[in-house]
């Protein structure tokens, strides 16, 4: 977290602008960013960095303004918040593919321990008449005919003779 700005965005203005309108009075801009200094009472880096952005945000010095850096840090923090999004959902994507995998695993003991049971009472696998013994109901092919023989003979025992 950053800390508070000593001095306000009108100060560090008005300083800069001091510095850019006098530093024809001393020998290096430098100079005039130390002299302007010690008068409001900072260090001059600080100073030098104001003077620095002021006069890339004037297209005086290459590199980006003001505007652009905000832009760019707001870029970054999307960025850094989509990402966080994305392995966010990646791991609960992997989450829901072994829950997933755990699910069909566990199908699988049911059947084959229903088959199993099966096999111990002698009731035939899908044959008909098997009884599902998890349900506890006869099981239902609605494709299947209700009669356990062919559909020929079926028709020849239903028709009247």
């Amino acid at each position: 977290m950053a800390r508070p700005a000593k001095f306000s965005p009108e100060v560090k203005e008005r300083t800069v602008r001091l510095v850019l309108e006098h530093q024809s009075w001393y020998g290096s801009q430098y100079e005039a960013i130390r002299s302007v200094a010690g008068k409001i009472g900072c260090t001059p880096e600080p100073l030098r960095g104001w003077v620095r952005q002021a006069e890339r945000d004037s297209s005086q010095r290459p590199g980006l303004t003001t505007d652009e850096q905000a832009q760019v840090a707001a870029l970054e923090r999307d960025n850094r918040e989509l990402r966080r999004a994305n392995e966010i959902l990646e791991t609960k994507k992997a989450a829901a593919f072994f829950a997933q995998a755990e699910l069909d695993r566990r199908a699988l003991r049911v059947q084959q321990h229903d088959a199993a049971l099966d096999q111990a009472r002698g009731v035939g696998e899908g044959g008909h008449g098997s009884f599902s013994f998890r349900t506890g109901r006869p099981d239902h092919d609605p494709h299947r005919s209700p009669f356990p023989f062919p559909a020929e003979r079926s028709q020849a025992l239903s028709e009247p003779a």
